[in-house]
């Protein structure tokens, strides 16, 4: 083998080789249906996961997969199908909003829970990108028995998932990406791969006070960095070719995880069906692709001043993370001054992770006030 091909194959050999847990420590997988998948998930959910409210029950029902299906009135057995998939660190509960919107448009909706989420962040010091696609292949392939027509959808490390399938599967109709991480914003993300074996973790965990909420994790183990390098190395081989099919596409100017600039060239060089068009969140871009649509950021009577890599995804009005949902993402930079001011106060700025601006407290912008203007464009993509 050539050595520069050597150093390519290594990172994956070692991961391969620190693969110690036994496979109770990961999900099931296998099922020959939605529906047991589901079941089996919760049963392993309820024995591992480190639960961070006193309703269990409620928080099994937020981090397992979910389903929605289209009114009655719309159709008895739905034509149209699509799988959503979250990102890094997240869970089923990304598309609570994003799977009812999707299901009054007529689809029948699901969502996967990727291993090592769900339960808790120790759990992911194993996990391969492998497993994260086998659950991906599984479930298309039981949604492709029940409908005519199947469409893919996935957030940041998900939209990674998707689309290197999409490319892989020439049935898949159609592509919904929210912030897809299809390369950071890291000049050394690389590096994930080569140290995770010798640093599973860049924050040490028992220096924090939570490393969980109720629906997402708030600290990572080094691997998971790693396979979502992976991840991001393997669609951006795909991205080589153009992509045909319909693409809906949001992105955040402000992003503080993705190079938007690759995101925004890729959306015009690579994807090239007529009817895909890209919500572009922030300040006009530098492009002349007019199915790029622009929608400031800056909304000063409700106080945000940018849009954040996760906030596109959540209905103001969502129970948790809407406007007056009751998880607040204070945590919003290193500054631990400006976290306990946003923990403490009730008048609070929203931005992306990183911002400060003097006299203002920021915490992480988790909802999009054009939410169901955002559902219409999608419709009309995806119709």
């Amino acid at each position: 083998m050539a050595p520069a091909k050597l150093l390519l194959v290594l990172p994956v050999l070692l991961l391969t080789a620190c693969r110690s847990l036994p496979d109770s420590a990961l999900p099931p997988l296998g099922q020959s249906s939605f529906s047991l998948y589901q079941q089996q998930t919760r049963g392993w959910l309820a024995q591992h996961r480190q639960f961070q409210t006193t309703d269990h029950l409620q928080e099994l029902q937020w981090n397992g997969p979910q389903e929605w299906r289209p009114p009655a009135d719309i159709s008895s057995k739905p034509q149209k199908g699509i799988l959503l998939v979250h990102g890094l660190g997240d869970s089923p509960w990304s598309f609570h909003d994003l799977g009812e919107q999707l299901a009054r448009q007529g689809f029948l909706v699901r969502t996967v829970l990727l291993p090592g989420h769900g339960s808790r962040p120790e759990d992911m010091l194993h996990v391969t990108l492998e497993d994260w696609q086998r659950v991906v292949d599984e479930q298309v392939t039981v949604l492709r028995k029940e409908v005519g027509q199947v469409y893919l959808g996935g957030f940041s490390t998900g939209g990674n998932l998707v689309t290197d399938y999409a490319y892989r599967h020439g049935d898949i109709a159609g592509l919904v990406l929210f912030s897809p991480a299809f390369k950071s914003d890291s000049r050394i993300d690389w590096l994930a791969p080569w140290i995770s074996w010798a640093r599973p973790w860049l924050r040490d965990p028992e220096a924090m006070a939570t490393t969980q909420n109720p629906v997402r994790y708030l600290n990572v183990p080094t691997n998971g960095f790693a396979q979502f390098y992976r991840s991001s190395a393997q669609v951006q081989d795909d991205l080589a070719q153009a992509y045909t099919k319909p693409v809906f596409m949001v992105v955040a100017e402000h992003d503080s995880v993705l190079d938007t600039q690759y995101l925004l060239d890729t959306f015009s060089h690579r994807f090239e069906h007529p009817d895909s068009r890209l919500i572009w969140y922030g300040e006009a871009p530098a492009t002349r692709d007019p199915r790029v649509i622009v929608r400031t950021d800056f909304l000063p009577e409700q106080r945000i001043s940018q849009f954040s890599h996760m906030g596109m995804l959540f209905a103001p009005g969502n129970p948790l993370y809407g406007m007056q949902g009751s998880v607040r993402l204070c945590r919003n930079s290193t500054d631990a001054q400006q976290t306990e001011l946003c923990e403490q106060t009730g008048q609070v700025w929203y931005s992306a992770w990183g911002y400060q601006q003097p006299g203002k407290v920021h915490a992480r912008l988790t909802f999009n006030p054009y939410f169901e203007w955002q559902g219409e464009i999608m419709r009309a993509v995806l119709q």
